[in-house]
């Protein structure tokens, strides 16, 4: 078994160092340097982190209580234009009013945040001086009301104070923050679960975030009703978005593996490799999604399949907000479908999925990961069938 197993740790080295670098899903840069107190080079040990999740239909109307229950007074909704018109918001707001909660609306996120949106977002919260938030929508609602939340909670900090590194600094966040409860509206991101907040720095034209355990919801609503208004693209586009964060975490270097080795436990990434309890998420993951997903995207009334991708997001943010994300697959498909193709964009990611399936049965098989260099093979044989 010491050879097969060799093969294997050589083969995701390899995978490693062909790995997305870009400042949005690799922490090379922000680990700190330095020997652990074990004096290992390598990390020796895995943190999991993870938001409070209720899951129920018509789980939404509980937030009023919520917040009740935690005291709070002076509460900030955020959400974005076109949700702010649909009646999910209007469920939220109903049960702040019936249970006597102050509250104002920032309705002006933007979908696929940038700096300048972040900042934006901030400031109206530095004005607001609440003492909870409540992030409904997609994960550019959530990951801008983490991102709220962070430096208005520690509001002498410089923008760039937490960014991650090379782009920023990546410090560690110490300051306490206030309770966020998240409300995802569609079924991809896992925001609702993880301590990262990703975003485009227009300056220099690339997509980084921030990434903190301190950061994540205080908790998540996973209301499957929500998901009843969304369109057939956004499902299909939401879907394949867990496809590839529960491949990639799946995939990604074992915790072990990964160096250097943190000299001080707060300096630890929250993406720090692939872990037996991150694999759980990433697979169960990965199981609905080639159950439910084309059930969910041609039948927009099924609330069985709609309810299971709901919570599939939330299984594949639990793996990859632990664990990390490496590939760039969903980057590469959501902006370069192949030119040949003369389907549109959700249709090509449908027909790839379809085709990923078969792939799927076969490693579905493998527990409780990969034992050799084939069975590693025929993943990432199905997840480059993506392409």
């Amino acid at each position: 078994m010491a050879a097969p197993r060799d093969r294997v740790a050589h083969l995701l080295r390899q995978l490693q160092r062909a790995a997305c670098q870009c400042p949005s899903h690799s922490h090379t840069y922000s680990q700190a340097p330095g020997l652990s107190p074990s004096g290992k080079t390598t990390d020796y040990a895995f943190e999991m982190a993870v938001s409070n999740i209720r899951y129920g239909a018509g789980v939404t109307k509980e937030v009023g209580m919520d917040l009740q229950n935690m005291g709070a007074k002076n509460v900030c909704l955020m959400t974005d234009k076109n949700l702010s018109q649909l009646p999910p918001i209007q469920t939220v707001m109903d049960s702040f009013v019936k249970n006597g909660i102050n509250f104002k609306v920032y309705d002006n996120v933007r979908v696929e945040p940038t700096d300048r949106s972040f900042m934006e977002a901030i400031e109206f919260a530095k004005r607001g001086a609440f003492d909870a938030y409540v992030a409904m929508g997609g994960g550019s609602t959530i990951d801008t009301c983490k991102a709220a939340n962070l430096y208005a909670s520690s509001p002498d900090s410089d923008f760039l104070d937490y960014v991650n590194a090379p782009i920023g600094k990546g410090k560690p966040v110490t300051a306490p923050l206030k309770p966020l409860i998240a409300v995802p509206t569609t079924s991809g991101t896992g925001s609702e679960t993880t301590g990262v907040a990703i975003f485009d720095y227009e300056h220099l034209k690339v997509k980084t975030g921030i990434a903190s355990r301190a950061i994540k919801p205080t908790l998540g609503l996973i209301d499957p009703l929500h998901t009843l208004y969304l369109p057939e693209r956004v499902i299909a586009n939401s879907g394949f978005d867990v496809l590839c964060h529960a491949l990639e975490s799946y995939t990604a270097l074992p915790y072990h593996m990964r160096s250097p080795c943190p000299a001080n436990p707060v300096t630890r990434p929250a993406y720090q490799g692939s872990n037996p309890i991150s694999d759980i998420w990433a697979v169960h993951a990965l199981r609905i999604v080639a159950k439910y997903l084309k059930r969910a995207v041609r039948n927009p009334d099924d609330l069985e399949a709609r309810s299971n991708m709901h919570l599939a997001s939330a299984f594949a943010g639990i793996g990859f907000g632990n664990a990390g994300v490496h590939l760039c697959l969903t980057a590469f498909l959501w902006y370069s479908p192949p030119p040949q193709c003369s389907l549109s964009r959700h249709r090509c990611l449908l027909s790839a999925t379809w085709r990923w399936q078969k792939y799927w049965e076969r490693v579905t098989k493998l527990a409780p990961r990969p034992q050799s260099e084939e069975d590693l093979s025929v993943l990432f044989e199905a997840s480059m069938k993506l392409y």
